[in-house]
């Protein structure tokens, strides 16, 4: 697979190093179980970000939400190891934080200093993990609301920390999310700004590492590292060595036809 060739070109080293996964472990190439059980199979040698593809899979093992064509997620499904699976994936971080460094998939909202990010990935982390998590993803889906307010409550306050956190690409400079529009920044409709470049951003001093936006291609500057360069479209499987910011990537075979 992809992942294991980069891992070669990079000389990965389980016992030395540790490897940051921006998140969508599964439903993102055509073995997201052999994907799903390496990454787990890691151990403290990697921490991952769930990203929006993750919580697809947890949804629809809950009976939520609806297959999508092209999903590539039966296998795990059906799998004997199942559960122990998506308990671990469960179990992974919406937000990761090391010194300045702040790993999600998507994005965060401009008024979120890196603090409060972590506050808010512990919150909805909370209600994945505990008890009750099947009544998270009975009411996970859905657009709104469309902004964070302090005042929020229940699943609409965790709805949207979810929704910036899985889903964000584009939202206006109060906040307002925008969910479809998936274009590389300048072919957006006016009034929309990718969340990185909103003007006064309170998360604006740390630097971010992501992933889930594949038109957007490879940043590698002071605040963002931006890593999907479109595998699942034929393009590249990319990672970034944060001590210096050395580029590895290898080339991926078509998998899917690109989205026009």
């Amino acid at each position: 697979m992809s992942l294991l060739r980069l891992l070669d070109e990079l000389k990965f080293d389980a016992a030395a190093d540790r490897l940051w996964f921006v998140g969508d472990l599964v439903n993102r190439g055509p073995d997201s179980l052999a994907v799903l059980r390496f990454v787990k199979s890691l151990g403290n040698a990697a921490v991952s970000v769930l990203g929006n593809h993750d919580l697809h899979l947890l949804a629809l093992a809950e009976g939520y939400g609806r297959a999508h064509k092209g999903d590539t997620l039966d296998a795990i499904l059906a799998a004997p190891d199942r559960d122990e699976l998506l308990y671990w994936l469960r179990h992974q971080k919406l937000a990761w934080r090391e010194d300045n460094v702040l790993m999600v998939h998507a994005g965060v909202l401009p008024d979120w200093t890196p603090d409060d990010t972590m506050q808010r990935a512990a919150e909805a982390e909370a209600a994945l993990q505990g008890p009750d998590y099947r009544d998270f993803f009975a009411q996970m889906y859905g657009n709104a609301p469309v902004a964070w307010d302090a005042d929020l409550r229940g699943i609409e306050r965790l709805r949207v920390i979810v929704n910036a956190f899985t889903r964000l690409r584009y939202c206006s400079a109060d906040g307002e999310m925008e969910f479809h529009h998936k274009g590389a920044p300048g072919t957006q409709p006016a009034g929309w700004l990718p969340w990185f470049d909103v003007p006064g951003r309170q998360s604006a001093d740390a630097t971010f590492v992501i992933g889930h936006w594949s038109t957007l291609g490879l940043i590698n500057r002071h605040d963002l590292i931006a890593l999907d360069t479109g595998c699942l479209w034929g393009g590249r499987l990319t990672a970034v060595r944060l001590e210096d910011r050395q580029v590895f990537a290898v080339p991926c075979p078509m998998q899917l036809r690109p989205k026009v």
